[in-house]
């Protein structure tokens, strides 16, 4: 009998401990809830891979024969705020996977800005980061009415 009251109260503790924080979602119920990001990220890993992949086998080097001077890793971060803006536009398309994406655009424009300083260089690229960022936050402020 003296088990009984004991029971009841670690249910009872238990309930207010589940009430309280949020379980943790396993990767599976995140992936079910939000599957645009995971794209985006193997995508992201994925085009790494092929770049470094193209660079190992000689391919890259055919692109500085066209007087631009290409590394690597200048490409992956190109190519990786690209797929970040892809998955911008794909949240704003869709409502189903809808959500807040302006750390996004921000986070893409650097990715982009870090490919395009390498090639063009950073007295041209930053000022067009900011410039592209502003914009950004002007028509989010527009968008929103």
């Amino acid at each position: 009998m003296s088990n009984q009251p004991e029971e009841k109260f670690d249910e009872k503790e238990r309930e207010k401990q589940e009430e309280k924080s949020p379980q943790e979602k396993s990767w599976d119920e995140k992936w079910r809830r939000d599957p645009l990001s995971t794209l985006v990220w193997a995508a992201i890993f994925i085009w790494a891979g092929l770049v470094l992949l193209a660079n190992n086998l000689g391919y890259l080097g055919r692109i500085e024969a066209m007087n631009v001077v290409v590394e690597p890793w200048s490409l992956i971060f190109l190519g990786a705020g690209v797929l970040v803006l892809l998955e911008v536009m794909a949240r704003l398309l869709f409502p189903e996977y809808r959500r807040a994406v302006g750390g996004s655009i921000f986070f893409a424009f650097i990715l982009i800005g870090i490919g395009l300083g390498d090639i063009f260089g950073w007295d041209l690229v930053w000022p067009l980061i900011l410039i592209a960022l502003g914009l950004s936050i002007v028509l989010r402020g527009f968008l929103r009415r």
